[in-house]
């Protein structure tokens, strides 16, 4: 069985410390454009020219970070997966405003289940405006199970 790490030792060492910072803007075709992709309807997300046009509120999960854990987080020995993504909508985000994503570990936990142990590894970027007002944060988890013995 591998050597797991202590979670309360990787909690206090690495939450809510940011790792990740990027500044960019975001134009009115890309906004419309992912919208009409993701089905939307509504003319404040897909007409550039509608007078209250902003992001569809999923629209950050678009953002890529350049780093999804922090540089010095240990490998965690296992099968990785995907374990979903949220994002949480707080204000518009409109085109063509500077933006900045700063990105941290939000939670580091630990479960059991049928298949074996887990740990889960959330990772949170938020989005700021120019003026450092907090837009929207989208969650992004990783589980690494124990990889089965047989």
């Amino acid at each position: 069985m591998e050597d797991w790490p202590d979670i309360d030792e990787l909690r206090e060492r690495f939450l809510n410390h940011v790792f990740d910072e990027q500044t960019f803007s975001i134009s009115a075709d890309s906004c419309a454009g992912f919208a009409v992709a993701c089905g939307e309807l509504a003319p404040c997300f897909t007409d550039p020219e509608h007078p209250d046009f902003q992001a569809p509120p999923t629209f950050p999960s678009t953002f890529r970070t350049h780093h999804h854990r922090p540089p010095d987080f240990p490998q965690i020995l296992g099968l990785g997966m995907d374990a979903g993504k949220a994002v949480h909508s707080y204000k518009p985000i409109r085109p063509e405003q500077e933006l900045t994503t700063k990105t941290h570990l939000h939670d580091v936990y630990q479960k059991t289940g049928r298949s074996g142990r887990m740990i889960f590894v959330v990772s949170r970027m938020e989005v700021f405006d120019a003026h450092g007002e907090l837009l929207a944060a989208a969650d992004a988890r990783q589980v690494v199970r124990e990889r089965p013995t047989s």
